[in-house]
């Protein structure tokens, strides 16, 4: 296999107040654990606000204790703008190890570069939060 490198700049540090709304044990594809999220923040060079309600995360658990994240936020940045960044990722037993792959939607102009981003989240769980580093892969 061909030894490979990665180059990506970070995009910002999100760092989202989270509430348990919901847990659903049991299902076909495991325990499905409704995350609500109430607010935060987002900062990096090119862009920061507010995370604005509402917004989720549809985690699905499964037996091992692993899962997979299935999340909705909206972004309002400091100028006014706003973003829609969901993301599709997976965590690991306990949320030791948590990556997600965000995507952004916008038709704010001063935004518009987001919506051809591709970007990789390295997050970790505290308590009544979740927070993610987020880089562009380059």
């Amino acid at each position: 296999m061909p030894e490979t490198s990665l180059a990506v700049e970070h995009l910002f540090t999100i760092t989202a107040a989270t509430e348990t709304a919901g847990l659903l044990k049991g299902g076909p594809h495991g325990t499905r654990v409704v995350v609500g999220v109430t607010g935060g923040t987002f900062e990096g060079q090119r862009l920061k606000g507010r995370v604005k309600g509402p917004g989720g995360d549809w985690a699905t658990l499964r037996p091992d204790g692993c899962g997979r994240l299935n999340v909705r936020l909206l972004l309002e940045t400091d100028d006014g703008a706003l973003i829609l960044m969901q993301y599709t990722g997976v965590f690991a037993q306990g949320a030791s190890y948590i990556r997600s792959a965000p995507l952004f939607e916008t038709g704010d102009e001063r935004y518009a570069w987001l919506n051809d981003v591709l970007s990789v989240g390295l997050g970790s769980v505290g308590d009544g939060e979740v927070t993610y580093d987020v880089y562009q892969v380059l």
